[in-house]
């Protein structure tokens, strides 16, 4: 009984899968696309070459920073959608850094690398922007949702100001950002490819780390609580203000850490779309994990596949590179369709145990 029950349950963990991709083969059908083909444009899309493999990996490593920062809030039950804002405060603070890197060595210890100042830095903006998404909704009794919404809106505009008056160029404000960024201000890639080992070596030590954080500390057993019943938790005595500020503020640190490394890593500099859309893309990648940080290297690499290699199939077969996107929420759609059908199969099985319990006859003598 108990194999039958866990078979069951791996064919319906693994049942999103194949539905989504019915339900982007018919699509691809309907407008003339070969399928197969476009499966295989975008894998080779993704992974033809090591520079197309790092640049998989480069994707990847905000991905799994917000993931797991995401996997952090949602344990607790609160929807941080303030990651954006929080990967752009940390991108401002860290290019504050790079910007005034000779002033800061003189000031501080001449050896503290550069690179450190800016991810501590980066860290401490999103954990500061996150604080203030958890403050709105403790004293100003207004919903992280709405509350993280707006702060992301504040960032982006915080940006874009800084980059057109006292950031811009010395030719003048331009939408492709601020400067680029003095030599110790780039993370070192590996070699001729744009990866770099330290931003992958940060987002694989944070996933760790918050794995272990959820898993076997009491901090992390509070959260899980509140998350359960956040009314219960706090009767039975979990402090729901201080680990709530702290939930925000781990997933906001990690967050400002994805916008350092995209600014040192990838761009060089900060540019007014730093964010690019992946605060709002790791929340799916935290809904598809589950909330649980182990999984969500893997769901990352998925989206970051399909996001380099979707453009192939505009090249080779003159469709819309969108549709890696339309293959994304399909995903998301089965794995949503999936999980509520379990958890409405779970609510019943529970209500016939009861109904069988009270009246003294098993549900199919009931029926009966």
């Amino acid at each position: 009984m108990k194999t039958t029950s866990r078979l069951a349950n791996i064919l319906l963990t693994l049942a999103p899968v194949p539905l989504a991709l019915l339900f982007t083969t018919l699509l691809l059908l309907i407008v003339g696309g070969s399928p197969l083909e476009a499966y295989r444009n975008i894998l080779y899309g993704a992974f033809e070459s090591p520079q197309k493999i790092a640049d998989v990996v480069t994707a990847c490593v905000p991905l799994i920073l917000c993931g797991v920062g995401m996997s952090v809030t949602f344990t607790a039950g609160l929807w941080n959608v303030g990651v954006e804002g929080q990967i752009i405060l940390g991108a401002i603070l860290a290019t504050w850094v790079a910007r005034n890197t000779d002033v800061l060595i003189r000031v501080l210890w001449p050896q503290v690398p550069v690179l450190a100042l800016m991810v501590v830095a980066g860290m401490l903006g999103g954990a500061v922007w996150g604080t203030v998404a958890a403050l709105l909704k403790i004293y100003g009794k207004v919903h992280e949702i709405f509350g993280g919404l707006g702060l992301n809106y504040a960032a982006q505009g915080l940006a874009i100001w800084l980059i057109f008056n006292p950031w811009k160029r010395a030719e003048g404000a331009t939408m492709q950002g601020t400067d680029p960024f003095p030599d110790p201000a780039w993370m070192p890639q590996l070699g001729k490819l744009r990866v770099a080992p330290l931003a992958v070596v940060l987002a694989l030590a944070a996933m760790i780390v918050v794995y272990f954080l959820l898993r076997g500390t009491r901090w992390g057993l509070e959260l899980k609580a509140m998350g359960k019943n956040f009314r219960s938790a706090f009767v039975l005595g979990v402090p729901s203000t201080p680990r709530m500020l702290t939930a925000f503020a781990a997933c906001g640190a990690l967050a400002g850490l994805a916008g350092a490394i995209r600014c040192s890593a990838v761009y060089g500099r900060l540019i007014p779309e730093i964010s690019g859309g992946l605060g709002y893309l790791s929340l799916l990648v935290a809904l598809l994990s589950g909330y649980r940080p182990q999984w969500v290297p893997l769901i990352a690499l998925f989206f970051a596949a399909l996001g380099v290699g979707s453009p192939r199939l505009e090249l080779n077969m003159h469709l819309d590179s969108s549709i890696g996107g339309v293959i994304e929420a399909s995903v998301v759609l089965a794995v949503m369709l999936v999980s509520g059908w379990r958890a409405l199969m779970k609510r019943n099985r529970a209500f016939s145990k009861r109904s069988g319990k009270n009246t003294g006859f098993s549900p199919e003598e009931e029926v009966a």
